[in-house]
C-alpha cells in the first residue's frame, strides 16, 4: 500500500512537473539546458551555416574589382619592403596606396602561396569570410545587449542587405575594415561592463581588432575614440563623488593603454608609412579630406567631381542602399534608447548605455563627414563600416518593438513578427535574383534598382564583366567564328573598366584595346552612362530585375567609329 500511495502521488504531480519552468544552467542542469537550446540561437547557427556554404560555393562568381590589381601590387610591395631590410622604398611612391594599410593584402598574398586557387579568388574568399565575421560580430553585440532574438534579427537583416552581402566578395578593403571595426566594438561592449578593471584578455582582443582596423584604414582611429566614450558613459557620475570618478577614469585609462600600444604596433607593421613619422596617420586623415582627383560620381542624376559632392551625399546613399528593416529597426533602436524606460534598473540602464554606444559608432562618422563636407566616391562604399552597428541598432529596435506589440496584444505581436519575417524574406529573394550583383540593391525609397538606374552609382566595380565576356564569346560562336577555328580571328574590345578583369575571363579571340575609336566591340556597364560612350549595335544585354546594367556592342559595321560623348569612361 505504501508503494501504491507513493506512485499515486507521483502521478498526481505529473502535470505540474510537465509544465513547470525549465531548469536553467545556474541550477546545474546543463544537459537539460542544452536539449532546450534557444530557438533563436539555433536559427542563428543555421544562418551562419548557410552563409558559409554560400561563400564556399559562389566566391568564384564575382569579377575582379577595379581596385584589386593595385591593392594586390601594394601588398607585394609591403612584403618586398620588409624582405629587403626596409631598403626597398617603392611602396612609398606607389600611387596614393601608401595612405592605406595593407593588412588584408599581406594576409591574402600569404594565403595565395598555400591555397590552390587563383590569387584573386583567394582575395574574394578571404574578404567574404571576413564579411561573415562582421555579421557574426553584429550578432554577438546585439545578442549581448538585447538577447538572442535581437541578435538573430541583427544578423539576418545585415546578411540580406545587398550592399553588405554583395560587397563581401569584391570590396577587399572596405569589408575587412568594417568587420574589424565591428569586432572591436563588440569587444568594447564586453570590456565596458568590467571597467575600471576589465580582463586582460578583453584588453588584448580590443587592441588586436583595433590594430587590424588601423592596418587597413586610418579611420580605425574611431575605435579608440569609442573606447574613450565608453569610459565616460560608464563612469559613476551620480552622487558628486569626484574622487571616485577620477579614480575610475584613471584606472580605466591605464588598463586600456596596452590595447592602444598593441593597436599601434599592428598598424605600423601593416602600414609602414604610418611608422615613418608619429603624425603620419593624422596627415592621412587630412589628405583624405582634401582629395581633389578628377573622379566623377553621381547623385540623383547630377554628376559631381568627388571633391564637390554635397554634404548629404553619404547620408542619402545610406538611406537608399540599406534595406527598410535596417533603417526602420535602427530608428526604433535610437528611439527606445532615448525614451525613458518604465523600469529604471541596472539592466535597463546597461541596455540604454550600450545602445547609445552603438548609436555613436553609427552616427559619429556620418556627422564628421557632413561637417567636414568630405569628398565622396561611389556611394556609401567608404562608409560600409557603419552598416554593422546600424544592424545592431536594428536588431535592438525590432526586438523592442515586437516586445511592446506582444505586451499590447498577442495578435499584434504575431502580426509584427510575420511582417518582419516577410520583409527579410523579400530582401533575401531580391538578392537571389540579383546574384552575383547583390550590391546593386536599392530599397523602395528610390524605386529599387529601376528607379536608381542612371541616377545613382550602380555597377561601379564592373561586376558584369564575366557575363558580358561570355555573351560576346557566344555571339562569336553563333556568328560562325568559334574558338577552335584556324586561323584564329582576333577582335579588339574596348572596355569601360580595367584591363585585368577583362583579360582574366576573355578567350584568345578577344584582345583588350585602349583605342576606343577603332575597337571591334565595346563592353560597358550602364553606371555613369558609360554604355553610351561609344556607338554600336547592341548584341547582348546584362540585366537584373528587368533593368539593363551592362551592354556589349558590335562596332564593326560602323564606317567611321566616333565617340558618342566625352568623359564617360571615367569609372570607379
Amino acid at each position: 500500500m505504501t508503494l501504491a500511495r507513493a506512485l499515486g502521488a507521483k502521478l498526481r504531480a505529473l502535470p505540474s512537473t510537465l509544465f513547470r519552468k525549465a531548469p536553467t544552467c545556474s541550477q546545474d542542469h546543463r544537459w537539460t539546458a542544452l536539449l532546450r537550446a534557444d530557438c533563436y540561437d539555433l536559427a542563428a547557427a543555421a544562418l551562419f551555416t548557410t552563409l558559409f556554404v554560400l561563400v564556399a560555393t559562389t566566391f568564384r562568381d564575382y569579377a575582379i574589382s577595379n581596385d584589386e590589381e593595385v591593392q594586390q601590387q601594394y601588398g607585394g610591395l609591403i612584403i618586398a619592403y620588409y624582405a629587403s631590410g626596409l631598403t626597398d622604398q617603392a611602396l612609398f611612391h606607389f600611387r596614393d596606396l601608401y595612405l592605406y594599410g595593407g593588412l588584408f593584402d599581406i594576409v591574402a598574398i600569404g594565403l595565395q602561396k598555400i591555397l590552390p586557387l587563383d590569387p584573386y579568388q583567394v582575395r574574394h574568399l578571404l574578404s567574404a569570410l571576413t564579411g561573415v565575421g562582421g555579421i557574426g560580430a553584429a550578432w554577438a553585440a546585439a545578442r549581448m545587449i538585447g538577447g538572442s532574438r535581437a541578435g538573430l534579427l541583427a544578423a539576418t537583416a545585415l546578411a540580406v542587405c545587398g550592399i553588405w552581402y554583395g560587397a563581401m566578395f569584391a570590396h577587399t578593403k572596405d569589408i575587412p575594415f568594417a568587420a574589424a571595426m565591428m569586432g572591436a566594438s563588440y569587444v568594447l561592449l564586453r570590456l565596458s561592463r568590467e571597467l575600471p578593471r576589465p580582463r586582460w584578455s578583453l584588453v588584448l582582443a580590443f587592441g588586436v581588432l583595433s590594430g587590424c582596423a588601423l592596418g587597413i584604414r586610418v579611420l580605425g582611429l574611431f575605435a579608440l575614440g569609442y573606447a574613450a566614450f565608453a569610459v565616460v558613459i560608464c563612469a559613476p557620475i551620480s552622487g558628486g563623488d569626484w574622487r571616485r570618478l577620477s579614480a575610475f577614469v584613471t584606472r580605466s585609462a591605464m588598463r586600456l593603454v596596452p590595447a592602444f600600444l598593441i593597436a599601434y604596433v599592428i598598424m605600423i607593421a601593416a602600414w609602414p608609412w604610418a611608422g615613418l613619422a608619429p603624425l603620419n596617420p593624422l596627415r592621412a586623415v587630412y589628405l583624405f579630406d582634401h582629395f581633389h582627383y578628377p573622379i566623377s560620381t553621381i547623385l540623383d542624376g547630377h554628376v559631381y567631381y568627388m571633391a564637390d559632392v554635397p554634404r548629404w551625399y553619404v547620408p542619402v546613399y545610406i538611406g537608399i542602399k540599406l534595406t527598410l528593416p535596417l533603417l526602420i529597426g535602427a530608428g526604433l533602436g535610437l528611439l527606445l534608447a532615448t525614451l525613458p524606460h518604465a523600469a529604471s534598473n541596472a539592466a535597463a540602464n546597461t541596455w540604454r548605455r550600450e545602445a547609445v554606444l552603438m548609436a555613436l559608432a553609427t552616427l559619429f562618422p556620418l556627422l564628421c563627414d557632413v561637417i567636414a563636407n568630405a569628398p565622396g566616391d561611389t556611394g556609401m562604399r567608404h562608409f560600409l563600416f557603419t552598416a554593422p552597428p546600424i544592424a545592431v541598432l536594428a536588431g535592438l529596435g525590432l526586438d523592442g518593438g515586437l516586445r511592446r506589440l506582444q505586451a499590447f496584444h498577442p495578435l499584434a505581436g504575431l502580426t509584427g513578427g510575420a511582417t518582419v519575417l516577410l520583409a527579410l524574406t523579400f530582401n533575401a529573394t531580391t538578392l537571389y535574383r540579383l546574384h552575383p550583383d547583390e550590391y546593386l540593391f536599392f530599397n523602395p525609397l528610390v524605386g529599387g534598382l529601376e528607379g536608381a538606374s542612371r541616377r545613382y552609382a550602380t555597377d561601379y566595380w564592373v561586376n558584369i564583366m564575366p557575363e558580358a565576356v561570355s555573351d560576346l564569346e557566344r555571339y562569336l560562336d553563333r556568328s560562325g567564328d568559334p574558338l577552335g577555328k584556324r586561323p584564329l580571328q582576333h577582335y579588339s574590345v574596348a572596355v569601360c573598366g580595367e584591363r585585368l578583369p577583362f583579360e582574366k575571363t576573355a578567350d584568345a579571340r578577344l584582345q583588350f584595346t585602349r583605342d576606343w575609336r577603332h575597337a571591334d566591340f565595346f563592353i560597358a556597364p550602364t553606371h555613369m552612362n558609360c554604355d553610351r560612350a561609344l556607338n554600336g549595335r547592341i548584341i547582348a544585354k546584362v540585366e537584373r530585375l528587368g533593368v539593363m546594367i551592362g551592354v556589349v556592342k558590335d562596332r564593326r559595321s560602323l564606317a567611321g567609329p566616333t565617340l558618342a560623348h566625352n568623359g564617360a569612361n571615367e569609372i570607379r
